[in-house]
């Protein structure tokens, strides 16, 4: 029998999405798979919609938005305890190739030493440009880089172990989730993807990036096009993963890096006028030096800020 696979669907609002997004999964051709939508309290009825227009699909409902990391904790607990061997997380705002899910499959049973797998990402429904081609981490300038991003594809980053893969899509083994745990809910959302891909690679296993899988991530990829929210997690979350996984000696140049980085943010974001940019990433930089992290009410830090 082929392993079991569970598909968890992180959704927040965002319903038309959420119904496109089951759509190409109830379209893949791996014939062992669940769908379970882990529902982050919309305010757009998506519990209800979905069972309408999909019913086979398992819905759980969380009563408040426990972000990306807790919120796909429910499911992947969830997932587990139905004696899931494979949990694949996916975003609401993705559309799979057919193909996508039993490519991965094809190479976690290949190698078995693989932990996580990833497709290639794309920004648009074309599968032209590329979002990501898995990723690495670039140590000395303290940031993630997804290989690819905003290039044509041309076939020209083939399957490889890489440092992490695209959270919005990644299959993960149950024995990897048993040796490193679950994701790390003091990022909410941003980075933890990255931290969690390491804690594998840490255990012993293997991040791989499967270009015989494709989806389409319908988010923006520049900087430019970021919300101050998410621009605050980004930025504090920063701080967080590189102070984590940082050899001690070289915490302290790693830190003076951050730091610099962020406060260059804040003041360039001020002269271009985006005022809420600014202020944004000046509370995460605030938060991540008193170790606040998890989630952070965005009303909170922009109102404080703005008196």
């Amino acid at each position: 029998m082929l392993p079991r696979v569970a598909v968890i669907v992180l959704a927040y609002n965002q319903i038309d999405l959420t119904l496109e997004c089951l759509g190409s999964l109830l379209a893949q051709d791996y014939p062992n798979a669940e769908i379970i939508v882990v529902d982050n309290n919309s305010q757009d009825d998506t519990p209800r919609l979905v069972h309408e227009r999909y019913p086979q699909a398992i819905v759980i409902e969380n009563q408040s938005n426990l972000g990306y990391a807790r919120g796909n904790n429910v499911g992947i607990q969830f997932a587990l305890e139905r004696g899931a061997d494979y949990v694949f997380l996916v975003n609401n705002d993705t559309w799979l190739q057919p193909n996508c899910l039993s490519s991965l499959m094809d190479t976690m049973k290949a190698q078995p030493r693989i932990g996580a797998a990833g497709p290639k990402v794309f920004t648009d429904c074309g599968f032209e440009i590329l979002s990501s081609a898995g990723g690495w981490v670039d140590w000395r300038h303290v940031t993630a880089i997804n290989v690819g991003a905003g290039e044509r594809d041309l076939g020209q980053y083939g399957a490889r172990p890489v440092d992490f893969v695209n959270g919005c899509g990644i299959l993960v083994a149950k024995s990897a989730i048993e040796k490193a745990g679950l994701i790390d809910a003091e990022f909410f959302m941003y980075w933890e993807e990255t931290d969690w891909c390491l804690r594998m690679r840490e255990k012993g296993f293997i991040i791989y990036y499967e270009p015989k899988a494709a989806m389409v991530h319908k988010a923006p990829i520049l900087s430019e096009s970021l919300s101050p929210t998410t621009l605050y997690y980004m930025t504090r979350n920063r701080f967080l993963f590189f102070y984590r996984h940082t050899p001690g000696r070289q915490k302290p140049i790693t830190f003076l890096r951050m730091l610099k980085g962020a406060l260059r943010g804040v003041v360039q974001n001020r002269l271009d006028g985006r005022k809420e940019h600014s202020r944004a990433m000046a509370w995460a930089t605030v938060h991540a030096l008193a170790g606040k992290w998890g989630y952070r009410d965005p009303s909170l830090w922009m109102k404080r800020a703005a008196t």
